[in-house]
């Protein structure tokens, strides 16, 4: 019996040793597979031993458990036998450029990283059997569209998820939840192209770190932000650069949150105190949204960003902690309960609803009181408020054609003035109340009306067949009076279009342009002062223009401004009041009669064929659609006969061309390196909103010092758009004819003709190296080998004790200014490797920068003087709405690559096929 024992004893350690032997073999093979599939690596992997090569971690069994070559500039792809090691729990191929798919991993797995490489697939069934996943990270991988793969929701215990730039499309699916990952605390999906509302399952999950900003598809994340009101664990917001509307929800729940980034979206409505008073708030950022009511005052302490100069909201004021007028705090309880709609938000301006100065819609006022509000057929929701009764001026109260709910408030009936009350065709409940005699309640199409309960309780079930039978019957109805207006309208406009020009074409307005609001769709209009004596100027629509203009179709946001009126501002276009020349005409400097300071680019003559008409237009379609703080803002625009003008605001110390390469002519004294700084993060700035956080998605393709114009605070803007392009939906990168300039160009750009935001990175970093040595692009008074500034800075810069060498002598350089110099350095170097896949975004660029910009913060002028431009005027009051916005991004943002949406038609010049100088890459620490 002993003996048995001992032999069974002896079988297992022998079938054991077996076993071992064949594990190890499997695990040697396969990291010998691996070995040859990665084509160039600097690795050391030439032991025996594999557990012993860099990088590799084995257990006392010699199993492979952990592979990390993070940042090891590794190529190649990566072999199918990966499945194969049984023991691997960590893989981290970060930062690299791998390419190929991405093969299945052994089900061991626990943290998988490959984010920032060439990736171009994976396979949606990849996490079927991963259920040990603790942490994925796969972000800035050039995949293929792909939606988020529904395989993921078997990794149960999944604690962190980051597929930042990936190519989702699609929603966000619903096993994002506590009940699918309880333990899941960061999730990251910025910069896809992810659409529809964030899914209710996130209510009451573990997530502390939300990012889902930037999504870079034509309808972007959108619909309300009340899910995280519920979501209690958050700690860190980020949904800037999406489309979500409604109301910031309460977050009195939420104690541990510290940085909430909302901005650049159409967020509407009060900010709640649930929000400012957040003890736990450190950074908050609410630029460019809708938002109403007073300036909200935070805690002290916290890093506010809401942009209360440039008025990229709609507070009441500019003053924090100013409260709104009566009247103003009564319409935002009014709108409130209709859900704060961004109709209301985005035109209601200022602190009184009857000044005169901007329309509110649906308001109309008499001395100086509200007399109407009429709210007819704009597709509210929600409830009547019981606010409306302390407006006591209000005669008619018009609310019909909505989707009302609820009762009419008994406060109504006390409304002292009010003979007319219209809540027709809503589907509100309840008994009317008593108003008094000489009223008239309109209640018509509320089938509910007169009953306790709403319509679908038991109760009003009967006679629905009859109701359906009306129903069919009023939509016949209403069709059949539509068509018959059409065909009225379309016979009146034949009959007297040509009647209706003629006498257009002979108004008189002195003294008057006719500017529409923002986002003109109310049809109301503006009057303000503009300079010329004698003359008149119409902002309409384009088709507000005589038979006789020779007028394109432009979609431009009505901006006409008449040739008369810019005759009159420019002395006639006088030599005098010349800017700067280029190939497309000449610019000049204009000035209202309230002093208002206007630059007036005029195209010449030999330009308005096709081509130069096309960059007309697509600098009008770019400039309409983007306001940013660090973009020129346009004011106007003019096509008559031959005349093609644009009309800017005027930055009175021009371009940053002047003072780098020109100061000595023009008698000024060159840039101070913080200067220079200030100025790159602004550019940067601008450049990011244009590849990623505007609504649309824009490449600039010339970007250079010329078209950097500086105000006299010496803020830069990023100006001429019109060899802007955008790309269609869904592609990384699209085929157009060259242009730009020499210098600048990107080298795939310049052999292919292939666009992608990266040809932008590329010609920022051109600029930066300028900014550093204070030469040009290309210099031809230089040696031949050092004509083009991108291969000498990257010979001087990886040449030993060159580094000084390369920085320009008007500059005195301390110890803090070198040490940022090597920073932009290696920064501008990574902006002009060759491959673009290599390059940074934008974003990365800003937070390089911001940080070194902070220590030192140019002074901010009064908002009078911003821009040369007197901000109290009519004018400036009018178009400061097309100014924006500097859109703050925290330097702990991150932005990535952005395909383009859409497609500008415009023609451009062709250029030889290849700009010489770009023969070789530039090596340096990874840049992402």
């Amino acid at each position: 019996m002993g003996f048995g024992v001992s032999y069974v004893l002896h079988l297992i350690v022998l079938f054991s040793l077996m076993f071992f032997c064949a594990w190890s073999q499997d695990d040697g093979a396969v990291m010998q597979k691996l070995k040859t599939s990665l084509s160039k690596n600097n690795l050391d992997w030439s032991n025996n031993d594999y557990c012993k090569w860099a990088g590799v971690n084995c257990n006392g069994m010699n199993r492979v458990t952990s592979i990390k070559l993070n940042s090891s500039t590794v190529q190649g792809s990566l072999p199918e036998e990966l499945a194969k090691l049984s023991e691997l729990t960590n893989f981290d191929f970060r930062g690299n450029s791998l390419s190929g798919n991405v093969p299945y991993m052994p089900n061991s797995l626990q943290y998988l990283h490959i984010n920032n490489n060439n990736f171009t697939s994976m396979p949606n069934d990849f996490f079927n059997n991963l259920t040990n996943l603790i942490e994925v990270g796969i972000d800035s991988n050039p995949f293929s569209q792909w939606q988020i793969p529904s395989s993921l929701k078997n990794c149960l215990a999944l604690q962190s998820f980051s597929a930042v730039n990936v190519s989702f499309v699609g929603q966000i699916p619903e096993f994002f939840g506590e009940q699918t990952f309880p333990s899941l605390t960061f999730l990251s999906l910025s910069f896809n192209y992810l659409e529809g509302n964030l899914p209710n399952t996130l209510s009451g999950s573990s997530i502390q770190k939300l990012w889902v900003n930037g999504q870079k598809s034509n309808n972007k994340l959108n619909g309300t932000l009340s899910v995280l009101q519920n979501m209690t664990s958050l700690q860190q917001i980020w949904v800037h650069g999406n489309l979500f509307t409604g109301p910031i929800p309460d977050f009195s729940n939420l104690d541990q949150l510290f940085d909430v980034s909302l901005r650049d979206n159409k967020l509407t409505g009060v900010v709640p105190p649930s929000l400012t008073s957040l003890q736990s708030l450190k950074v908050v950022n609410l630029t460019n949204n809708d938002l109403q009511g007073s300036p909200p005052k935070f805690q002290d302490g916290v890093q506010v960003d809401m942009d209360l100069v440039r008025g990229t909201n709609s507070f009441c004021t500019k003053v924090v902690g100013q409260p709104c007028s009566p009247l103003v705090n009564a319409l935002l309880s009014v709108a409130e309960a209709f859900g704060y709609p961004f109709k209301l938000a985005d035109s209601w301006q200022g602190n009184s609803p009857c000044n005169g100065s901007v329309v509110w819609v649906g308001i109309t006022c008499s001395r100086g009181n509200i007399s109407v509000i009429n709210f007819q057929n704009m597709g509210f929701s929600g409830s009547i408020s019981p606010s409306f009764a302390s407006l006591s001026s209000v005669t008619e109260l018009l609310l019909a054609n909505n989707n009302l709910t609820g009762t009419i408030p008994k406060e109504l009936a006390s409304m002292p003035a009010l003979k007319l009350l219209d809540v027709s065709n809503n589907s509100l409940y309840g008994q009317i109340p008593s108003f008094r005699a000489g009223v008239v309640v309109k209640t018509n199409g509320n089938p509910d009306i007169g009953k306790d309960k709403p319509h679908g309780s038991p109760s009003s079930s009967s006679g629905g067949e009859d109701k359906k039978k009306l129903g069919v019957g009023t939509i016949v109805s209403i069709v059949m009076g539509i068509v018959g207006l059409l065909c009225v309208g379309v016979l009146v406009f034949v009959m007297y279009g040509r009647r209706h020009n003629k006498r257009y074409n002979n108004v008189q307005t002195p003294n008057a342009i006719v500017v529409h609001p923002r986002h003109s769709g109310d049809g109301n209009a503006v009057k303000i002062s503009v300079a010329a004596s004698g003359s008149a100027g119409v902002v309409g629509g384009t088709g507000d223009f005589s038979p006789s203009s020779s007028v394109q179709n432009v979609e431009a946001g009505n901006m006409v401004i008449s040739i008369q009126v810019l005759r009159e501002v420019t002395d006639n276009f006088s030599e005098k009041n010349i800017l700067g020349k280029g190939g497309f005409g000449t610019v000049y400097k204009g000035e209202l009669a309230d002093g208002t300071k206007i630059a007036v680019k005029r195209m010449q003559t030999e330009m308005v064929g096709d081509k130069g008409l096309n960059e007309f237009k697509s600098e009008i379609a770019v400039l309409t659609k983007v306001r940013h703080r660090h973009l020129v803002g346009l004011l106007g625009y003019c096509l008559e006969d031959n005349e093609k003008l644009l009309v800017y605001e005027y930055m009175p110390q021009g371009t940053l061309s002047q003072h780098l390469f020109d100061w000595k002519d023009d008698g000024s004294k060159p840039l101070e390196w913080k200067r220079r700084l200030s100025i790159a993060l602004d550019v940067a700035r601008g450049v990011e909103y244009l590849h990623g956080l505007a609504h649309q998605i824009f490449i600039h393709r010339d970007l250079k010092p010329s078209n950097i114009l500086l105000g006299d605070d010496m803020r830069a803007k990023v100006s001429d758009f019109g060899l802007v392009r955008l790309a269609p939906e869904g592609q990384a990168s699209f085929q157009t004819r060259i242009a730009g300039t020499f210098g600048y160009l990107a080298p795939e750009y310049a052999v292919t003709g292939r666009v992608t935001t990266k040809v932008d990175v590329y010609s920022f970093g051109v600029i930066l190296m300028e900014m550093i040595t204070g030469r040009r692009a290309l210099d031809n008074s230089q040696p031949e080998e050092n004509i083009h500034l991108v291969t000498w800075f990257r010979r001087m810069l990886l040449s030993n004790n060159s580094f000084e060498k390369i920085i320009d002598p008007t500059m005195d350089i301390d110890e803090e200014g070198l040490k940022s110099f090597k920073t932009i350095a290696g920064l501008a170097g990574n902006c002009c490797v060759r491959e673009p896949n290599q390059r940074p975004d934008m974003g990365h660029v800003v937070n390089v920068l911001a940080p070194l910009v902070e220590v030192w913060k140019p002074a901010e002028l009064d908002a009078d003087d911003m821009y040369g431009i007197d901000l109290d005027m009519n004018l400036p009051e009018a178009l400061s709405r097309w100014k924006n916005l500097e859109g703050m991004s925290n330097t702990l943002d991150v932005s990535y690559s952005s395909s383009m949406v859409d497609s500008c038609e415009n023609t451009q010049s062709s250029i030889p096929p290849r700009a010489p100088g770009f023969a070789h890459s530039f090596t340096s620490t990874d840049a992402r």
